[in-house]
């Protein structure tokens, strides 16, 4: 395996669209990283431009310390792994597994002892013999985890592998993916848009906006201290609340955001403000509800136990955890007080 850069990478498009911006990013050999961000955000143009799929129009990647910049796909040994699978629906499962060894002309005897490996470890052995249209949709998501596995290259590349799956075949293929990362220590570039898959694959996650990262750090880190406002609302399900405030004795205006877990309810006039009660949307070990505060206007979500007593149009007093707020300054950037 190896390390990953990207130095100052820049991409723009003949049509002037900007899709990286000065990107510098580091992974290190044997690291899981998560390139996550909302649509258009760079995460995709940023992982095939590591590929060799795409051109960076300046900067350099390197590949361990090789400059690879330059280099085609086929020589920078890297496996990349696509959300359709791209299996071979002639072939069977033994066969796709072997194909680019085959291609690569590796001998019979070392394709043979890859494949059994690879089919091992992700639980495919019943299944060699079958085509791809014989298996389940997380079965061929294996497979295509399987055909990257034997080549053995210096890192995977996985450009949202998951997103063609349902939920519970998302959970289960998730968990798989770390314990394959857990034994092969391999070094990974994971793209998603979505931020719970994020947060609980990577060793570190970047998260990406307009071509430019706005931090990089272990998934808890993120949750715990976003560096930005755009952060603290991406990453953590529900969403950061943000609430209009100022610091007193100055003129600059501050954000201050406050997660849904962060708040309590209590009785009507005990809390830091009181609120309406507008929606309750009971989710088995927990309440979502939301509010219209008063006075301060806007909506407020709070989490709640299950067995909390409250109604639509109801009033009550919330209360903030003072030790876990979160203030922003007017340009979006994390302040201390």
């Amino acid at each position: 395996m190896a390390s990953v850069r990207l130095e100052g990478i820049r991409k723009t498009y003949p049509n002037g669209h900007v899709a990286a911006r000065d990107l510098d990013l580091h992974i290190a050999d044997g690291e899981f990283m998560v390139l996550v961000g909302p649509s258009g955000c760079g995460k995709s143009t940023a992982l095939r431009i590591i590929a060799g799929l795409e051109t960076p129009t300046g900067g350099r990647v390197l590949i361990g310390d090789r400059d690879v910049t330059e280099l085609p796909p086929q020589e920078r040994d890297i496996a990349m792994v696509f959300q359709n699978y791209a299996l071979y629906p002639h072939m069977t499962v033994r066969e796709n597994l072997g194909f680019g060894l085959r291609m690569r002309g590796a001998d019979r005897s070392t394709i043979d002892e890859r494949v059994v490996k690879a089919a091992e470890s992700l639980a495919l052995g019943a299944v060699l013999d079958r085509k791809p249209g014989q298996l389940s949709g997380g079965q061929r998501q294996r497979v295509a985890l399987g055909r990257a596995m034997v080549r053995e290259p210096l890192a995977f590349l996985f450009d949202e592998p998951l997103s063609n799956l349902d939920a519970k075949l998302r959970v289960e293929t998730r968990a798989e993916l770390a314990r394959l990362h857990r034994r092969l220590s391999a070094t990974i570039v994971y793209v998603t848009h979505d931020q719970e898959e994020a947060l609980t694959l990577g060793s570190r996650v970047a998260v990406l906006r307009d071509g430019v990262v706005e931090q990089v750090a272990p998934p808890m880190e993120l949750y715990r201290t976003p560096a930005t406002q755009f952060v603290g609302g991406f990453v953590g399900s529900p969403a950061m609340n943000f609430l209009p405030g100022a610091i007193v004795g100055r003129t600059d205006g501050v954000t201050l955001g406050l997660r849904p877990h962060d708040v309590r309810l209590v009785a009507p006039g005990q809390g830091d403000v009181d609120a309406r009660v507008d929606v309750v949307e009971p989710r088995g070990s927990e309440l979502l509800i939301y509010l219209e505060l008063a006075g301060a206007g806007g909506e407020l979500r709070v989490i709640a136990p299950p067995e909390q007593v409250v109604a639509p149009d109801s009033t009550v007093g919330v209360r903030f955890d003072r030790e876990r707020w979160h203030w922003f300054d007017r340009n979006g950037k994390r302040r201390d007080k």
